[in-house]
């Protein structure tokens, strides 16, 4: 009950700062047996709660403990903004949320404790009564008389609210750039750039043998980076139907797709063979996730599951010593994008 008085108290006296309201109403009280209200006056002043004593230090404490979790909240988003999402100290953020929430606990329990004259009265009060209710607000503005730095107090619960407020919105930014999109259209892949395996070694054409599953990487490129990823699948030429202008991008039947799912980004990571033409007619690559499936044949076209769009294909060459390169960029962007997700057909 302590705890709700205290919270309507200082909701009670940020609303008066707001609105600058100095008056104060004299306290009302039903008169038993008739449904005339009558006014309760003490001889002296018609005050429900005793003038408290001002508490200076409790004032600056108080605000102290604010401006700390306004800090505390500041640093959460420079945090925030300073990290890569690889490279994000987790438990930095944790100590700063934590910190910004428990120092405005602190305050508040200060402020009930050290500002906020408590009076208890044990009445019944009728239900809907706008004379109690004038009575309440009244005692709630007492409550709070003994304050001398309203305006600090305000301004820090305002720096304090609004800090922790910036810091909760700030996690929005990790859905992807408003404007600059520049970054997720970035690749390593460029004509002549040859395709190497895990252990850095270009890849020979004629040691790419059919069904089997071949993971590769672009040359001198990150392998970490997602745009440099690819599965190679060889299949027979004759058994190709990919999309147009795109007849020379598989020499000797040689594929080439972004190893990174459309759907929820995860890693190609299966190669399906037809052991059972019933169920499975054709080869197909698959996604362990969700088990999105993509033709390799047609362009890596979505034959099964969740995935919105194709694989992006990069087209190949084949250079004068035998090895596989690229012989451009992928057909589209790599990895999941919400415009694929609605736009199945793209």
């Amino acid at each position: 009950m302590k705890i709700r008085q205290w919270l309507m108290a200082l909701a009670a006296l940020i609303w008066q700062r707001l609105r600058g309201r100095g008056r104060r109403d004299p306290p009302v009280r039903p008169d038993p047996g008739s449904d005339r209200v009558r006014v309760a006056r003490s001889p002296r002043d018609g005050r429900i709660v005793p003038e408290g004593t001002p508490d200076l230090h409790g004032e600056y404490l108080v605000a102290i403990l604010l401006m700390v979790a306004a800090l505390f909240a500041c640093g959460f988003i420079l945090t925030y903004a300073e990290f890569s999402a690889r490279e994000m100290p987790n438990w930095l953020l944790g100590v700063c949320i934590a910190g910004s929430l428990a120092s405005v606990a602190a305050a508040l329990v200060v402020f009930a404790r050290r500002l906020v004259v408590t009076e208890e009265i044990e009445e019944d009060y009728p239900q809907e009564n706008p004379a109690e209710q004038q009575q309440i607000a009244q005692l709630i503005t007492e409550s709070a008389s003994p304050i001398t730095r309203r305006r600090l107090l305000v301004g820090a619960a305002g720096a304090a609210g609004g800090a922790l407020g910036i810091a909760g919105l700030t996690p929005i930014l990790s859905l992807g750039p408003l404007w600059d999109t520049a970054p997720l259209q970035a690749s390593p892949w460029h004509r002549g750039r040859r395709l190497v395996d895990v252990a850095g070694n270009a890849m020979l054409a004629s040691e790419v043998e059919e069904e089997t599953f071949y993971s590769a990487f672009a040359q001198g490129a990150d392998q970490q980076d997602i745009a440099s990823l690819l599965v190679v699948v060889r299949m027979n030429p004759a058994e190709l139907k990919l999309p147009a202008g795109r007849a020379s991008w598989a020499p000797e039947g040689i594929l080439a797709y972004s190893k990174i799912c459309t759907h929820a980004g995860c890693a190609i990571e299966l190669y399906r063979k037809p052991r059972f033409p019933v169920v499975e007619p054709k080869p197909a690559l698959v996604c362990p996730c969700h088990y999105s499936t993509f033709d390799p044949a047609t362009g890596a076209t979505v034959i099964f599951g969740p995935a919105g769009r194709p694989l992006p294909q990069l087209p190949l060459m084949i250079d004068t010593d035998g090895y596989l390169a690229a012989a451009g960029d992928f057909s589209g962007r790599v990895g999941p994008a919400w415009w694929g997700v609605r736009e199945r057909g793209s």
